[in-house]
């Protein structure tokens, strides 16, 4: 690895040189819309296009959101195109970013097109395209790489063709990094199949020291021209960037606090979230305010996130309410603010959100608003991890005795992880050679495979030091922006003069008495649908369990009720204490108890509720049935106790568990159906109780995570003569 701002390798003459830099500068003139031609690359933007399109070097750029990262690799683009190579090929991690790049492209006079997922009805004509020397760029999806079909037909035709290929966000290719995305690993063989003299750029603004080392070494993959990858690294400071870190007492301010503040704030910009459940709580209350915002978050659908964006970027809303799906590469230059309200569990990923604001702004308000059950959030992501040795080997030797692919549906219930982890783990194994992904699924390689215990141990360590760090930066007396510089160990860290720390607080936390009223009433607003189980799992036949398809209408539980989601800033911060791991059992509080009362009160009323009097609504419940519990029986108990007291209603009983599995079994679907299977039992004077009454009942419990406790107890219900069961629990996971 070459850290330097010279190229090596022969270098051009003068006269080639000249000719070339007016040549680049001219390409940029007509990507940044500048029809007197004034425009010029900066000294480290010429040295990038000179050292691939001159020297046809491998470079890592590592420089500060906003420093022109994009006009590199489509400068070098047009001039390449013009000698006659092939067409560029930008590995791109997001949607919104690969259309903010063909935007860009279409500016400079360049043809670009993409394959990912949005698109795949397009993909046969595109490669048309490409064989036809019409693509200047194309853009891919990193999940693309690891594609059977893409790996092997048109991931080798890439490799023998393109003229430049690049590698955006470059961070996501290290696992020391913040967002590591094993799909990005596949690079490595294209890398390796590139021909010689293929210049390759990878570009990030988010990279350590560490990051940048590994990422510099990664491009070395396959050879490349001597001297190694020539890094590129620039100070990261953002002149326009305001950060202020505001401290409220609970989420009811914050909410409050947005409301009373977003119109004051400039222009339009990005609320950050840490949860789906929060970007769309918040986006309902300040709607419902008032306020012209939308959400976007993974489970927007994709043409729902094109209007979003296109709303941001013509300031028709004025905020996006969103999590780190528009955490990279979303590009409108002039957005006046980002907000979180909730702290990222790392500064570099910090670093990187905010970077959106202000890029041709003099001035832009950057705000943190951390609050109490972010640590939680991060716990939770956290245990998402790269799984414990004896779970991968269990994997790889199922795999092994499978003797034939195996796709993810048939080997999620043969091992003890969730699909998309496990599919995660499987790209990783991928890239280790110790599988490969093929038509049909997955198979073993039979490859010698070292579980890097050390690696994942160090990973888990740096984890927890960014944690650690995003505490400190809240509680920081000192600059914030130099300490978030610091973090991405830029030696050119010095105080900015502009956060609250150096400049003084530009917030205040008063709140107005109506805003935070409205704030506490939505906040404390309880209820949320808890919907049933309707299909088993696939492949519980292989495991033992003689179950399949459709669980039958007469054995199902009907749509449910939860006082809140564990994840909510609302009822969640309330629950979250209650029902954590080692809390003590104790009777259920009365606020609690009160809400839940409500709930039951809202679903009776409600459309199809027993009290609702429409034709078809569900007859009242006959009676309370509580769902034992291991940890939190008082709690449990008393819950049901207090609905049974309430609704007038008897308490019928409580549904068993047996032996030593239950519902805290991990796992999927799939496995903690194998643990529930036979550990659920209905005593006699329950049994008999049903018989009698003949109705529909309330089962009670404290939390569903995957809804199977609930549906294995409700198919015992009904089989017992139960004619509905409707679940009532306090929280639900996620």
């Amino acid at each position: 690895m070459e850290q330097q701002t010279t190229p090596g390798s022969t270098p051009p003459t003068p006269t080639d040189t000249e000719d070339l830099r007016t040549a680049a500068d001219t390409v940029l003139a007509r990507l940044v819309g500048d029809p007197t031609g004034a425009a010029r690359l900066r000294p480290d933007q010429w040295r990038a296009v000179e050292a691939l399109v001159a020297h046809r070097r491998r470079a890592l750029v590592v420089q500060r959101t906003g420093w022109g990262k994009s006009a590199v690799y489509f400068v070098a683009t047009a001039l390449l195109r013009a000698r006659g190579d092939g067409p560029t090929v930008i590995i791109s991690p997001l949607l919104a970013l690969m259309r903010n790049q063909i935007d860009a492209a279409r500016r400079a006079g360049i043809a670009a097109r993409t394959i990912n997922s949005a698109n795949p009805q397009e993909w046969a004509d595109i490669r048309a395209e490409v064989a036809a020397g019409d693509v200047d760029v194309l853009l891919v999806s990193p999940e693309r790489l690891n594609s059977p079909d893409f790996r092997d037909d048109v991931l080798p035709e890439l490799a023998s063709s393109t003229g430049l290929l690049v590698v955006d966000e470059a961070h996501c290719i290290s696992d020391w990094g913040h967002d590591f995305r094993p799909d990005y690993r596949r690079l490595r063989t294209l890398l390796s199949e590139l021909p010689a003299g293929v210049p390759v750029l990878a570009t990030t603004a988010t990279a350590n020291a560490r990051v940048t080392a590994d990422v510099a070494e990664q491009l070395e993959t396959g050879g490349g021209p001597d001297g190694g990858t020539l890094v590129l690294r620039g100070p990261l400071e953002r002149e326009s960037l305001r950060l202020s870190v505001l401290r409220l007492p609970d989420a009811a301010h914050r909410l409050a606090w947005l409301d009373g503040h977003l119109e004051q704030l400039p222009g339009s910009g990005i609320i950050y979230t840490l949860t789906v459940a929060a970007a769309e709580e918040v986006t309902a209350y300040l709607r419902a305010r008032g306020h012209r915002v939308a959400s976007y978050t993974g489970r927007t659908e994709n043409a729902d996130r094109e209007a979003a964006e296109a709303d941001l970027l013509a300031n028709r809303v004025k905020a996006l309410v969103a999590t780190s799906a528009l955490g990279m590469g979303f590009d409108k230059p002039d957005l006046g603010f980002v907000v979180h309200l909730g702290s990222p569990s790392s500064p570099i990923a910090y670093y990187q959100q905010i970077g959106r604001a202000g890029r041709a702004l003099d001035q832009a308000e950057v705000l943190l608003l951390p609050g109490p059950e972010d640590e939680a959030i991060w716990r939770y992501f956290a245990s998402l991890a790269f799984p414990p040795e004896e779970q991968v080997r269990h994997t790889l030797a199922v795999l092994a005795e499978a003797g034939a692919p195996m796709s993810l549906p048939a080997l999620e219930p043969r091992v003890d992880l969730r699909r998309s982890r496990l599919e995660t783990m499987l790209k990783v194994l991928d890239v280790d050679g110790a599988v490969r992904r093929v038509r049909g699924g997955w198979a073993a390689t039979g490859a010698a495979w070292e579980y890097d215990t050390e690696r994942y141990a160090w990973v888990a360590r740096q984890r927890a030091a960014e944690q650690q760090a995003m505490r400190d930066y809240v509680t920081a007396a000192g600059c914030r922006m130099e300490f978030l510089r610091g973090q991405l160990d830029d030696p050119q860290a010095t105080p900015c003069g502009r956060c609250d720390n150096c400049a003084g607080a530009r917030f205040d936390a008063v709140v107005a008495p109506d805003a935070l009223a409205a704030a506490h009433g939505e906040l404390t607003r309880p209820g949320t649908a808890v919907e049933p189980r309707r299909m088993w799992p696939t492949g519980l036949p292989s495991i033992g369990l003689d179950l399949k398809g459709r669980i039958p209408p007469d054995e199902q539980a009907a749509a449910g009720r939860a006082l809140g989601r564990l994840s909510d800033i609302g009822w969640g911060n309330r629950l979250r204490p209650l029902l954590a791991p080692g809390a003590a059992d104790a009777p259920v509080p009365d606020d609690v108890a009160h809400a839940v009362v409500t709930v039951l009160a809202d679903w009776a009323k409600g459309p199809g509720g027993w009290a609702s009097g429409e034709p078809e609504a569900t007859p009242r419940p006959v009676g309370v049935v509580v769902l034992d519990s291991r940890s939190r029986p008082r709690l449990v108990h008393s819950l049901g106790e207090r609905i049974a007291t309430v609704g007038r209603l008897p308490l019928l009983g409580s549904v068993r568990h047996t032996g030593e599995a239950g519902r805290s079994a991990p796992g999927n679907s799939a496995q903690r159906l194998r643990a529930l299977h036979g550990s659920l039992e209905l005593p006699a004077p329950l049994s008999e109780a049903l018989r009698s009454a003949g109705g529909p009942v309330l089962l009670v419990d404290d939390y569903t995570e995957s809804g199977w406790t609930l549906a294995v107890a409700a198919r015992l219900l009904r089989r017992a003569g139960a004619s509905a069961v409707l679940p009532l629990v306090l929280a639900v996971q996620g």
